[in-house]
Order: structure tokens, then sequence, then C-alpha cells
């Protein structure tokens, strides 16, 4: 039986990406937290991970607290916790296939401290998505991209990876396979629509991918797979409209699929159908944001707080 720890995170990471279906950024991100921890386990403790206690893990978690990150910033309580989880899922995979070590459900993960939720309003959305020039095709791109992501909460792993012929934009919906290979419906807005027809209407070429990159040489190859845009591309053509809308709010890709969200549920959107349309697998995910859309309690506020009483 394997016992190294490199080895055996290789397993787990094989695990993930095989029968787990992970993404290719997930495994990543556990690669990157996992071999964190087996660098430092082995040399401070000195021991295999069949021997590892909740001692070790308390002072794996001192040393979270005191690593600083390339920028010398020591880690937010939420990215210790990310580590931690990580971890706990490891040790799971472990017993799961009969190695011996510690029992996962003995770490607990202390509270994380809370997180504003960011979001924009309608007219801000509006800012947004006018400050983009459509005088050239790039600029028709870029507000098609805008319009669906407001449209469609997509995640934009999701987004870079539609193509030209999976939407039918005449019925407004298509299908994604999502986080964890869950797949979903996705609906379309008539705005999004009419921006999608013309931005495909000034296309060309006959490439594969939906939403294509207008830099760099154009390689036709694999259906120009090479041309596709990549998710570090549309976040910095999202910050790009941020600035030049001025907008209050520093918003990010994942602010617009807040907005989404935020949007359908202050229009009386039930949250098991927002559930289902942003892909979450637990509903309690969802719920972090009935906090800023329950209409009731806005009513209750308005009709019993002396502040807001006439004379």
């Amino acid at each position: 039986m394997i016992t190294s720890l490199p080895e055996l995170i290789n397993q787990f990471l094989e695990y993930l990406e095989i029968e787990r279906n992970c993404s290719k950024l997930t495994i990543r991100d556990y690669r990157h937290y996992l071999t964190t921890f087996a660098k430092w386990y082995s040399p401070a403790v000195g021991k295999s991970i069949e021997n590892l206690d909740i001692a070790a893990v308390r002072k794996y978690r001192v040393y979270l607290a005191n690593r600083a990150d390339e920028k010398g910033m020591t880690l937010k309580r939420i990215t210790q916790n990310y580590y931690v989880i990580a971890l706990r899922s490891f040790l799971r995979f472990l017993l799961k296939n009969d190695y011996k070590t510690l029992e996962p459900s003995k770490i607990d993960l202390p509270k994380a401290e809370s997180r504003s939720l960011k979001f924009l309003e309608r007219e801000q959305i509006e800012r947004l998505v006018t400050s983009v020039d459509t005088s050239k095709e790039e600029g028709i791109r870029d507000r098609a991209i805008l319009e669906m992501l407001f449209s469609t909460g997509l995640r934009v792993s999701e987004l870079v990876k539609l193509n030209h012929g999976q939407l039918n934009i005449d019925r407004r919906e298509f299908g994604v396979i999502g986080k964890g290979g869950r797949a979903r419906v996705v609906f379309i807005s008539e705005r999004a629509a009419l921006w999608l027809k013309k931005y495909l209407s000034e296309r060309k070429d006959q490439f594969k991918p939906l939403f294509i990159r207008y830099s760099g040489a154009v390689l036709e190859e694999n259906n120009g797979e090479k041309m596709r845009l990549t998710a570090r591309s549309v976040e910095r053509i999202v910050k790009k409209y941020v600035r030049r809308a001025r907008l209050p709010v520093d918003a990010t890709v994942h602010t617009l699929r807040h907005s989404f969200a935020t949007d359908l549920l202050s229009n009386g959107a039930d949250l098991r159908s927002v559930q289902e349309m942003l892909g979450h697998k637990n509903i309690a995910t969802t719920q972090i944001y009935t906090h800023i859309t329950n209409r009731q309690l806005r009513e209750v506020h308005k009709a019993f707080h002396s502040g807001n009483k006439k004379n």
C-alpha cells in the first residue's frame, strides 16, 4: 500500500478528476492547498499521515494563520479555511480507501467573517452595458458578453466554454454542464438575445467558440479553438467597462452573477427557482441573497419603524 504523502495526494487529485469530474481549476487549487500541507507536515511533525492527530492539525492552523502570501500579507480567515477544507476532503478520501488516518469530522471549521454581497442595481447595470462602444465588432462582442452575464447568471468558466451552435437564440435557452458536472437549462433575456444575434451576424468566420478574441494571430486549426476567449480576458473586459462607467462598486464577473440572482429575487422569483438557474447544489448557498431581497422584511420596516412615520 502506498504511504508516501505526495503519492497519496496524487491519488486524491486523480479521484477528483476522474470520479468527481472536478474542473481543472478546482484540482489546481486542491493541489496547492495539499502540497502546502505536505511541505509543512513532514518536516514539522516527522510522521506519516497515519499518525496525524488534532494536536498536529492545531499546529498547522497556527502556521496558516501566520503564513504570508507572495505580497507579504497574512492569509484571510476564509482563505485559511480553504486549506483546512481541502485537508478534510483528503482525509475523507483516505478513510474511504482504507487508509488509517485522522477522522476528518474531528476537525472543526471556525466561523468565517461575514462578507458583504456585492451586486449592481438596475441603473448601474444600464450604465455598465451602455458604456460599450458598439461601432466595432469587438464592442458588439463585449456588449453581448455583459448582457449574457447579467441575463443568465453564468459563471465565467461556463460562459467561455460556450460554442457557436450551442445556443437556441430563437427559443432563448440552452443547456450547460456546470460546477460538479451538474446540468441545467439557462435562459436568455430578450435584450441579451438581440445583442447575441447582432454579434453573430457580424461574425464572418466559422470558428466553433461563441466568444472569440480579436487580438493576436488568427489560428484556424481545430475549428478555431485557439481563438476562444479565456476567462481571464472576460474578467479584464468587465473591469474595463466598470471603470469606464465609473461605478461606485468594484464589480467583477461574479458581481454580475450576484446581480442576476438579486434581480430575480427582488422581482418576486422564488428561492428554489433561482437555485436551479444558478446551478447551486445546496439551497443554503442561494440563501445568501435573501437578506437583501426579502420584501416582507422591507415592508415590516417601512410600516413599523418610527423613522418612516409621517408627523
